[in-house]
């Protein structure tokens, strides 16, 4: 891993995002590219070029100078850090930035806070998340103590998520870190046997031309309920999902509204998206 992208609008999500990327940088000597999208309006960019040259280097020093504060930070020290200020139409323009630094690891901050699936649904993460080529790993809370060393995947060991599998063997690999991996079985999702889902996943292993290895099967009522509820009882680092076309691995958490909330308040775990089928 070289190169590590953290989009940040000075929010102190943002911040939280690029303190735990300094965490991950350090610790496997990679460079930090912060990335102030602009967003400047149409309106404006419809005006003579004249003035619509003052009016984008009017708003590309205002970036600048929020800069200087924002990466003042003890935690960057001796990380080369890099930045980037550029206007945007969409935020899924962000994966064209990433390949075209040929970046690694996106980090990003989020303000979701009503279940896991509110992590991304609605939001600007869930547009990254979704077209993102490259894994983005999803921060919502500070965590000084932060460390890439135990992480736990979850999977429906479908065929579909052999490539997410491998993606985030590759990353646990990248930081001499245990995966754990995981499979959730509900009475309304899918459910299966002992059997069925043992059958289920040596055929994964077989297909993905990997050797099998453990694989927790925690019973709960919902995948989501399931994970966190497991997660808690690990000292897990990072949970990590499959992005699965455009609908996100989280497009079958299920349960209450109530739950969901209750989760995501005791859920302090930043949250992995590898692409995969």
């Amino acid at each position: 891993m070289k190169k590590i992208l953290v989009p940040v609008d000075f929010s102190k999500h943002s911040e939280y995002a690029l303190h735990i990327a300094a965490k991950i940088a350090k610790q496997v000597q990679a460079e930090i590219i912060v990335l102030h999208m602009m967003g400047i309006s149409e309106a404006i960019l419809a005006k003579d070029e004249a003035q619509e040259y003052e009016e984008a280097k009017y708003y590309m020093d205002l970036a600048r100078k929020r800069f200087k504060p924002f990466l003042n930070q003890t935690y960057l020290k001796h990380i080369k850090v890099r930045e980037i200020i550029q206007n945007y139409k969409d935020f899924k323009e962000l994966n064209t930035v990433a390949q075209e630094q040929h970046i690694n690891l996106i980090v990003m901050g989020s303000h979701g806070t009503s279940g896991l699936g509110d992590v991304f649904v609605g939001s600007n993460t869930e547009k990254v998340v979704r077209s993102s080529e490259v894994p983005v790993l999803v921060v919502k809370t500070p965590n000084s103590d932060f460390k890439v060393e135990n992480i736990l995947f979850a999977c429906d060991f479908k065929e579909s998520s052999i490539l997410a599998y491998k993606n985030v063997r590759e990353f646990a690999a990248s930081f001499s870190a245990k995966l754990n991996l995981i499979y959730i079985n509900t009475p309304y999702y899918d459910f299966n046997s002992n059997t069925e889902i043992a059958e289920r996943i040596s055929k994964f292993f077989y297909k993905s031309n990997t050797i099998e290895q453990e694989v927790a099967i925690y019973n709960d009522y919902s995948v989501e309920h399931g994970l966190m509820n497991y997660s808690k009882k690990g000292n897990f680092d990072i949970l990590a999902i499959p992005t699965r076309g455009r609908k996100p691995f989280t497009h079958f958490l299920l349960g209450s509204r109530s739950i969901g909330e209750d989760i995501a308040n005791h859920a302090n775990l930043p949250v992995l998206t590898l692409k995969s089928k």
